[in-house]
């Protein structure tokens, strides 16, 4: 199965997002915008992997995030593109959520138990909003860059991690959630 892990976002926060997309999305090029269940902070991206190697995933990483803080608030607010502005990919919503890093190590760690490589990035908070097929023009850049930030989303904690599968469709990504496992010593 094709897997990741992932911070969800809950209801509210994502009904703030889908409202101020569905006004974003008309004054924007073409673009492919994630749908409102597939809205997540994602920790770390496993790819393929067998049904076993997933089981060894979780077991090492229930053993890893034993030791991270047990909740961290998460604040979403602004906005960014990957790789940067002038060759935009990805337009995205950002935030903070200090000890959030934290979680990305501990996933980081149980996933090289199961061979995965380690990112060569850092960690870096963000909700991916849409893929885009060609980078939009600067002007495009800064309306969606003023516009996301403008969104008042309430700070939400965050206490569990989720294990998501993700199946490739033509109307893009279906996520089916295969586990749940709080953070931090119960």
């Amino acid at each position: 199965m094709r897997c990741f892990l992932a911070v969800e976002i809950p209801q509210a926060q994502k009904a703030t997002v889908v409202a101020g997309l569905a006004k974003l999305k008309a004054k924007l090029p073409a673009a492919r915008w994630v749908r409102p269940e597939g809205l997540h902070i994602t920790l770390k991206f496993l790819g393929e992997q067998q049904e076993s190697q997933v089981a060894l995933f979780l077991q090492a990483l229930a053993e890893h995030v034993a030791s991270v803080p047990p909740e961290v608030k998460v604040s979403l607010h602004g906005g960014g593109f990957f790789p940067n502005a002038a060759r935009a990919r990805v337009a995205w919503l950002g935030g903070a959520a200090p000890g959030l890093e934290t979680w990305a190590e501990a996933s980081e760690e149980a996933a090289g138990v199961i061979g995965v490589a380690r990112e060569s990035r850092p960690f870096s908070l963000h909700v991916t909003l849409a893929r885009l097929q060609r980078p939009w023009p600067e002007g495009a850049c800064q309306r969606f860059l003023q516009e996301v930030g403008s969104w008042q989303l309430a700070p939400f904690l965050a206490r569990e991690v989720v294990l998501f599968e993700s199946t490739l469709s033509p109307g893009g990504a279906v996520y089916t959630q295969r586990a749940r496992l709080p953070v931090g010593k119960p």
